[in-house]
């Protein structure tokens, strides 16, 4: 398979679900993910600008390949809330065979939307 073809689990944060729905519907409406998994009540804990802060969030597993990332992070970039969004693709090694074909279908720029 070539890299292009290589099924990608990118996960965010938002801070809300009203968020993760809107950045969802985008990201599915532009073919840049198949799916989109909301994960509400996350607690997160982490430094920023040199103190530790904690907030609730709702986490993103957004499900894309690697040929659709570059235009999945900029759309990302410009609908988050966040000055510095959480953005990590983790390259899928395996998985259900027709699952993952279904994922490469969806995010082919070239089908009908």
């Amino acid at each position: 398979m070539s890299i292009t073809g290589q099924v990608l689990l990118v996960c965010s944060n938002v801070p809300n679900i009203e968020s993760a729905k809107k950045l969802a519907q985008h990201l599915l409406e532009q073919r840049l993910a198949a799916c989109v998994n909301i994960l509400p009540a996350v607690q997160s804990m982490y430094r920023w600008q040199g103190v530790i802060e904690e907030a609730s969030e709702v986490t993103l597993h957004i499900k894309t390949t690697q040929a659709r990332y570059t235009e999945l992070e900029a759309a990302i970039k410009a609908a988050h809330p966040y000055d510095v969004p959480e953005i990590i693709a983790v390259p899928v090694v395996e998985g259900l065979s027709v699952y993952l074909d279904w994922v490469r279908q969806e995010t082919n720029k070239d089908s009908d939307v």
